[in-house]
């Protein structure tokens, strides 16, 4: 498994980080650990989200949907900021969908519950990603204003 750290540089995983990074993926989704590697997955990434977020509602939709067999939508979220800030790297994971889930996802509850209810006028940072057999895609990177 090559990875890529964030200077551009590759580099490959050993067999006890690869157990670790497929099992990881796997208990977040649900699953059961695996003893035995699993053949290398793609999942793929998002093509487009539209995220609306009040006090009272968030939901993002997303495409291709619905996603494709197997296939999950992990939703991680920074807790709230300043509207005027650009840039985060604190992302938590708020929610988990099911495979092959069509869009929208509700997220409303699972925010809520980990991070408190948003406020009209922060903003909030997301990243989706896509999960298949212990496998993430590359994430889709979106940030909103609550309305």
């Amino acid at each position: 498994m090559i990875r890529t750290d964030s200077l551009g540089q590759s580099y490959s995983l050993t067999g006890f980080q690869a157990y670790c990074s497929i099992n990881n993926n796997n208990v977040a989704a649900g699953n059961a650990i695996v003893s035995s590697a699993p053949a290398l997955t793609d999942p793929g990434t998002l093509l487009t989200t539209t995220i609306t977020s009040t006090n009272a509602a968030l939901s993002v939709a997303y495409t291709a949907t619905p996603l494709a067999t197997g296939t999950r939508l992990f939703s991680f979220a920074s807790p709230q900021r300043s509207a005027g800030r650009n840039f985060e790297s604190d992302y938590r994971l708020i929610a988990v969908s099911a495979a092959a889930a069509a869009s929208p996802a509700n997220i409303f509850s699972a925010y809520q519950a980990r991070l408190g209810t948003p406020v009209t006028g922060n903003k909030i940072f997301y990243s989706f990603v896509l999960y298949n057999s212990g496998f993430e895609g590359p994430p889709f990177l979106a940030a909103q204003v609550i309305a």
